[in-house]
């Protein structure tokens, strides 16, 4: 109990620049034992060190659980309904993902009250309520483990806005913020009230119409974040600010970058009016643009249960999904009584789909005198990195194999060794990020005991305050001056204006009968985990971590491309190139769609039909197909929504969305 009256005090003493009054305060929580501070951190920051203009604590009301939501928006269509898609999401998972609660531990140790930044955004009504401190989440409570909830995300309010409506509630506000990122919300206090992108709603609660919420400037709230307490110089370093006082500029791009998703998109050619043509993401947009046409694509369907909810073909499906399909695995095991396990799996599938469509593989070989020069390239599908977000731990790389005609593997370069967890890195191409720490802050920091610190490279995310490595793949419409203008220009590696793709060659011998390439993604490495797990002096929660991650496959790769090439023949076949090979007409379909394929030879063929939910509806067809064959399937059984058309042709596999009206 003392422990958030503390809370309470320290925000109330903080919004009226009471700070002697809160110094005698928390002197006397401290000497009567009601206040407890865990020494454990190595920079004495404090709260003032992470505070972030918008709204604070106390400030916008109270927050409704999603069960509250389901009565209307679930239960009714899980291919469409908000609350199932939500449900499997890690966004309602965010505060119950174990490998955030891990790094958590970590951040709090290393800076005291660091945990403050990343709380406001994982728990946005814990935080807002007053629950953030202590900062390593023990205040918190069952229902703010919910994450981000709907009721958060419709209580949004731009901070940029020039609408009438939200200047009458931003002008209210004593820390307006001057731009989209770095947890800098603005949430109204009107519990009622909800805020969303449809103007001809009929609710059983008051709505306002919010272009904010159509928008990538919505994403960018959470999803644009740099750390506080380290401000650039003017020959571009970052180091620390002055212990105990805020950030001498609130500008993002003052401070060090810990994530730029948002703005690599900012800076890409999907942020046009035109956008990007896309037959993969989008949904019933033929172009997509900005970041809620991906993560949250067009189907067609009704927004709540009530007979009167129109049937809209721009619903935003609320399935907000990335590329994580590990972390649910854990999050399903820690609270199966708690969450919905069904909608859980459900969005494993989303994501591994977003995953199989986030990249292009093309493969080309040459024979030579002393065998083949094999050339891959991999080509960026999305509108920002690949991979973006978070660096810590999660990364692409390029597995390539050449085999004999006996089936041995003759030549490998990504090997992965699923039972230990490790990838030989020697001679991998690995798209990721790495940061790390400079000497200062090292030394500032006291940590220079063994295996703490280690050339210049730093799981610290606290404490880190340069980027010794990032060659993530930048996206369409990158230039460098941009990109160095968002603090995302490539370090260690380089890529000329315009590039939205990699190639790596690669020599094999001439024995090789059959080439075999990878691109594997992995959520979270083995030197992450064992990190966690090894530095965490104050809690268990890394032990735990660690233990999950054993239990459920230490995080194992997912293919995003595979191809097969044959040296006797230098053919090659994959997902990209049958994928193109396949036309579905009409899609939008009505009754019937007809897919047509464009093949040179006869084909071996399986085609099965999935709901958006990874749940099989039938299989199409299986057998031969022979060139320029269409084949007619007839939709009129299917109700209205978004289907998943799995092909398997020659032993690759391929998918199609299909639009059924």
């Amino acid at each position: 109990m003392g422990l958030i009256f503390g809370s309470i005090i320290y925000h109330i003493m903080k919004r009226i620049e009471l700070k002697l009054g809160l110094l005698l305060i928390l002197i006397f929580l401290l000497m009567s034992g009601m206040v407890r501070i865990v020494s454990n951190y190595y920079v004495s920051t404090t709260l003032d060190d992470f505070f972030m203009p918008g709204s604070q604590p106390h400030e916008s009301g109270t927050f409704y659980s999603p069960s509250q939501c389901d009565k209307c928006h679930g239960d009714y269509d899980s291919d469409v309904e908000p609350s199932f898609n939500y449900d499997g999401s890690m966004m309602a998972h965010s505060m119950r993902d174990p490998l955030f609660e891990a790094s958590l531990s970590i951040a709090n140790q290393d800076a005291a009250f660091s945990g403050d930044l990343c709380i406001r955004c994982h728990t946005p009504k814990g935080w807002l309520e007053g629950r953030s401190v202590p900062t390593d989440g023990s205040a918190l409570t069952a229902a703010d483990r919910e994450g981000i909830q709907c009721h958060f995300c419709h209580k949004l309010v731009d901070p940029l806005s020039t609408s009438a409506e939200d200047l009458n509630y931003i002008n209210t506000m004593d820390h307006v913020p001057l731009q989209h990122g770095n947890g800098m919300y603005v949430v109204d206090s009107n519990d009622n009230l909800r805020r969303g992108p449809y103007d001809d709603v009929n609710a059983n609660h008051p709505t306002l119409y919010s272009s904010f919420h159509t928008k990538s400037e919505f994403c960018a709230t959470c999803h644009d974040v740099s750390n506080p307490v380290f401000s650039k110089t003017s020959e571009g370093a970052y180091l620390p600010n002055t212990i105990g006082e805020e950030a001498p500029s609130f500008n993002k791009h003052d401070m060090f970058p810990a994530e730029r998703t948002y703005s690599e998109w900012k800076m890409s050619a999907y942020n046009t009016p035109e956008g990007v043509p896309s037959n993969v993401f989008g949904g019933n947009k033929e172009n997509v643009s900005s970041c809620i046409d991906c993560h949250m694509q067009d189907v067609t369907g009704k927004g709540s249960e009530k007979n009167s909810s129109p049937i809209r073909n721009d619903l935003a499906l609320h399935d907000l999904t990335g590329g994580n399909t590990f972390i649910p695995l854990l999050i399903k095991d820690l609270h199966e009584t708690e969450v919905d396990t069904v909608a859980i799996n459900a969005g494993i599938v989303r994501a591994k789909y977003m995953l199989q469509n986030a990249a292009t593989l093309n493969v080309n070989s040459t024979k030579e005198a002393n065998g083949y020069q094999v050339q891959v390239e991999v080509v960026n599908e999305t509108g920002h990195k690949l991979p973006s977000g978070y660096p810590e731990g999660r990364r692409i790389w390029i597995n390539v194999q050449a085999i004999d005609i006996e089936n041995n593997i003759i030549y490998e370069s990504g090997a992965y060794n699923a039972e230990t967890g490790v990838l030989n890195k020697n001679g991998t191409k690995i798209y990721e990020a790495k940061l790390g720490m400079s000497q200062e802050v090292a030394d500032l920091a006291n940590t220079n005991a063994p295996g703490y610190y280690s050339s210049g490279v730093s799981f610290h995310f606290a404490l880190n305050n340069t980027i010794v490595k990032d060659n993530r793949i930048p996206p369409r419409g990158f230039t460098n001056a941009n990109f160095e203008s968002i603090q995302a220009a490539p370090v260690g590696y380089s890529y000329p204006d315009g590039a939205y793709s990699d190639t790596t060659l690669y020599n094999i011998p001439l024995e090789t009968h059959r080439i075999n390439v990878k691109l594997l993604y992995q959520t979270v490495s083995k030197e992450y985990i064992e990190f966690l797990r090894d530095k965490n002096v104050t809690d268990n929660k890394g032990q735990i971590l660690y233990d999950l991650w054993v239990k459920h496959g230490k995080s194992a790769p997912v293919v995003m491309k595979e191809l097969e090439m044959f040296t006797s023949t230098l053919n090659t076949h994959n997902a990209d190139t049958l994928s193109n090979r396949i036309k579905l007409f009409p899609n939008p379909a009505n009754n019937l769609v007809n897919v047509q394929f464009n093949f040179s030879s006869k084909k071996e063929m399986l085609l099965e039909i999935y709901s958006l939910n990874g749940v099989k509806i039938k299989t199409i067809a299986k057998g031969i197909v022979i060139p320029k064959e269409t084949i007619r399937i007839e939709t009129a059984g299917l109700t209205s929504g978004t289907y998943i058309l799995n092909f398997k042709i020659d032993g690759i596999k391929a998918s199609k969305m299909l639009i059924k009206k």
